[in-house]
């Protein structure tokens, strides 16, 4: 076989779909080739990380940075571009250091346990509509409605500014995705612009009243430009709906896949936590993130050239053989779940104390009141993302507890 042949059969080729729709059936194929495989997928050349070792080393090394994912050149998308340069997801060191440092004031666990009243308060509400109901939405009237809720809350966003937030949430995740098209761009570009415009003005608003809530705090105790102060709201705003909202959502869909921990929750509600914790590794609503090289290394006896993409598969990683028995199951008794879902290193999730509470007292108060639930005939549909698993819909019938 000559050498062009033999490059040629050790790519992995695979359909757009295979993503979104089974990502475990490509991460076992990536596998096969060791823990770090080097190609191009959906035409996006670099190295694929499935290995949980390989990941995890590749998020704490400092000598691996974010990036925006527009390319550096280009002279398109303008506001789109101007937003993500400034968001601390794709700042390195001390620019990142000195942004997350003033937001982590918001989220510290004291902060985060306060919201407990809340939270509860709005699970039950609710959950006194929709079990009423009987049949239902998860995604769009019960983990939306929650989430958009609290996140608006913390930021002091008005409550008659909060009903986009939704689709500004999935159009700005959608931009930053492998699946992005040129039209996703564009429209996302136009949001940017809207928002900035928004965001600005509720600054403004802010600074003459401030209030009791994260944005005035950030305005009054920073020394941010008000562009930085923008592009974090914005973050805030994406990542404290679209993380949560598919935790949430994806644990209700695991649970209905394995009905027997179902019974395992049912008769032991303590459960809920670590539940929450194994949905985390099993379904993470977090599947891929990305690193570029910043000078020339070795990862699993492979040679990364500086500049060299690497694109982290954390729901690979997640379960890698190697870390976790019987990798492939869902098993709320697990013990041991240190799953990468949320990052490790200097851009650990911010938010992951706050939708780690939300999704517990969902599953919890949920699984409390209904006895069990079924999906009904609608077709499960997840959305065409490649970097993240997220259910458009997912309709279910609910049978309340005796």
């Amino acid at each position: 076989m000559n050498t062009v042949s033999q490059t040629k059969a050790k790519q992995i080729r695979l359909k757009r779909d295979d993503l979104f729709k089974d990502p475990y059936g490509l991460y076992k194929r990536l596998r096969e080739r060791g823990p770090i495989y080097k190609g191009s997928i959906l035409k996006q050349p670099g190295w694929f990380v499935t290995g949980y070792k390989e990941t995890a080393y590749i998020l704490k090394d400092p000598n691996f940075f974010t990036r925006i994912p527009l390319p550096e050149a280009t002279e398109k998308y303008s506001h789109l571009k101007q937003i993500q340069s400034k968001m601390m997801l794709y700042m390195n060191k001390e620019d990142h250091r000195k942004l997350r440092l003033l937001v982590n004031k918001g989220f510290t666990p004291k902060q985060i346990a306060g919201f407990r009243p809340l939270i509860e308060e709005v699970v039950d509400s609710l959950l006194d509509e929709l079990i009423v109901k009987e049949e239902f939405d998860v995604v769009s009237e019960f983990a939306f409605p929650l989430t958009s809720l609290v996140i608006a809350t913390i930021l002091g966003v008005p409550e008659e500014d909060r009903d986009p937030f939704r689709t500004w949430a999935a159009l700005l995740l959608q931009s930053i995705d492998f699946s992005r098209s040129h039209k996703t761009l564009e429209a996302s570009n136009q949001l940017a612009e809207e928002l900035s415009e928004y965001f600005s003005s509720l600054i403004a608003k802010k600074r003459a009243e401030p209030g009791d809530d994260l944005i005035s705090m950030l305005i009054k105790e920073s020394d941010c430009t008000e562009d930085e102060l923008i592009s974090t709201f914005i973050l805030l705003v994406i990542a404290g709906h679209e993380t949560t909202v598919n935790l949430i959502s994806n644990t209700i869909y695991t649970f209905l896949k394995y009905p027997e921990q179902w019974k395992v929750l049912k008769e032991n509600p303590s459960l809920a936590g670590s539940a929450i914790e194994e949905v985390l590794r099993f379904e993470s609503p977090t599947q891929l993130t990305a690193r570029v090289a910043m000078k020339d290394t070795e990862v699993a006896g492979k040679h990364i050239t500086c500049g060299e993409q690497l694109y982290l598969m954390l729901g690979a990683a997640n379960r890698d053989p190697d870390v976790f028995d019987e990798p492939d199951e869902f098993l709320i008794t697990r013990k041991k779940v240190p799953h990468l879902s949320f990052g490790l290193g200097a851009h650990f999730c911010l938010g992951s104390t706050l939708a780690r509470l939300e999704a517990q007292i969902a599953l919890s108060r949920f699984s409390k009141r209904v006895h069990t639930y079924n999906q009904t005939k609608t077709e499960i549909k997840w959305r065409p993302l490649t970097g993240f698993r997220a259910l458009e819909k997912l309709r279910i019938t609910v049978q309340t507890s005796n």
